[in-house]
């Protein structure tokens, strides 16, 4: 990023340069759009743990006035995400949103409130199913469950050789979600299960569109933003320009080479963002 904090990164990609030049030149049309973990707030063992990066909030609220919205997509329930993001009642951050579980849940700053239709049955019924098929494939020390409400998720980032813990779990956790309706969205060390027709992808497209933006930023650092990025892509097609940045991950080199834009992890993200509020002050 140079020594200069306020210095903008130029685009790799000619599509990168229109979308970030898009956002620049007419910012009152851009959805400004970030993945949570990873992104926001650095990956910590324990996801109950995890904080938006100190600075994350500060530089959020200073560029919000200025854009069309700004949204958090996560696969956290989304009071969860407001919770740990320290994102409610922060003067400038009226414009937030927060697509919670895919889009599934909706946290709208002005309101205070979250949207959520009814859990899909599928997730209860897997989740109690769990922890007896977690000790039939045998000892994993280090591995264990997340419960997010709409969706459950097995974590092996604590275990002794968490790929080889997740590489074990692969199969039969694909067998009981198939069982239940729902499907396995892998990640770094984790294997979610959730229902069908979730995903970031979606989430962002439909937010997009809703409020017609006129161009698109998205980061993320993981497998599962690969669907937002898809979604930049089809808007990007449909003449909707935009900007994809990677929150650099050396375990995520699929994001990286997608990426218009890499940048080094949550305090990346954070010099971006303030680095673009500058560019628009």
């Amino acid at each position: 990023m140079g020594s200069h904090t306020d210095s903008l990164p130029t685009p790799a990609t000619p599509a990168g340069r229109d979308g970030l030049d898009a956002i620049l030149t007419r910012p009152g049309r851009a959805v400004l759009a970030f993945d949570f973990d990873g992104t926001l707030a650095p990956i910590v063992p324990d996801p109950d743990q995890a904080r938006a990066h100190p600075d994350a909030v500060p530089a959020l609220a200073a560029i919000a006035p200025r854009v069309a919205a700004v949204a958090v997509v996560t696969g956290r329930p989304a009071d969860v995400a407001v919770r740990y993001g320290g994102f409610a009642e922060v003067p400038g951050l009226e414009h937030l949103v927060v697509l919670g579980h895919y889009g599934a849940e909706r946290w709208d700053a002005r309101t205070g409130t979250v949207e959520a239709p009814a859990p899909h049955p599928g997730v209860a019924a897997a989740r109690a199913e769990l922890p007896a098929l977690l000790e039939a494939i045998g000892p994993r020390e280090g591995t264990w469950i997340e419960e997010k409400g709409r969706a459950v998720a097995v974590h092996t980032r604590r275990a002794g050789d968490p790929q080889a813990a997740f590489e074990a779990l692969r199969d039969p956790l694909a067998g009981l979600a198939a069982r239940h309706g729902l499907i396995v969205e892998p990640g770094r060390f984790v294997l979610e299960l959730r229902p069908p027709g979730m995903d970031k992808g979606v989430a962002l497209l439909e937010y997009v569109r809703e409020i017609g933006a006129g161009a698109v930023m998205y980061a993320g650092d993981d497998l599962g933003d690969l669907s937002a990025f898809a979604a930049v892509d089809k808007l990007r097609s449909d003449g909707v320009p935009g900007l994809l940045v990677c929150s650099g991950s050396d375990e995520v080199t699929e994001l990286a080479e997608r990426a218009d834009l890499v940048v080094d992890g949550p305090p990346g993200v954070v010099r971006l963002v303030r680095a673009l509020a500058h560019g628009l002050a």
